[in-house]
């Protein structure tokens, strides 16, 4: 077998490999990572947790995720647009979370931007830049996944321009990835198109 493809997990199906590191990345992997998101709120959950993963390990977010929720008042738009000075103190000294103050202020300023938009169109945005899936290459080992891809630069122009931060490229991608707007589970992957 080459180096990154699917592998067997505990119940003997293949699956991506990196899934297979963690109980919790087997479960995230297997019910989550690729299925269709929709909603603006639950986007902007995937968008603000893709953006404190940002140059750490996702099992270290995905393991302080229900800490997240709490502090963010469950990435509800409208309340976290709302958070006061005091708010932000709080989330600065909340050991639940990633105490990373860009990352904070970004989630705050987001959602203050968000919070002016109309209902629906965060997720029309994200989904508009979803590629062809039949024009997609399937992947048959982790060499084969980008980390970044033309729909994922303009994705993150796109937010970018509309006053969203950090919302690079990768992060981009790293959301497309997670919310099902690219299938990256590899070809042989029992989840391949369960999704």
């Amino acid at each position: 077998m080459s180096e990154g493809t699917a592998l067997a997990g505990p119940d003997g199906a293949l699956r991506c490999p990196w899934a297979l590191s963690t109980a919790d990345y087997v479960t995230y992997h297997d019910e989550e990572w690729g299925r269709p998101v929709h909603g603006d709120e639950a986007l902007f959950e995937r968008l603000s947790l893709e953006a404190f993963q940002s140059g750490l390990s996702w099992i270290t977010i995905l393991r302080r995720r229900a800490g997240f929720r709490t502090a963010f008042a469950d990435f509800k738009i409208d309340a976290v647009a709302a958070f006061t000075d005091e708010d932000r103190a709080r989330l600065l000294a909340d050991a639940g979370i990633i105490r990373n103050r860009a990352k904070i202020d970004a989630t705050l300023a987001n959602a203050r931007v968000l919070a002016g938009w109309s209902p629906g169109e965060l997720d029309e945005l994200i989904w508009s830049h979803a590629p062809d899936a039949a024009t997609r290459t399937v992947p048959k080992t982790l060499a084969d996944v980008p980390a970044v891809t033309d729909e994922s630069t303009a994705l993150s122009k796109a937010l970018k321009k509309r006053g969203l931060r950090f919302v690079g490229p990768t992060t981009a991608y790293a959301l497309m990835q997670a919310c099902g707007l690219v299938d990256d589970h590899l070809e042989t992957c029992v989840f391949r198109r369960a999704v």
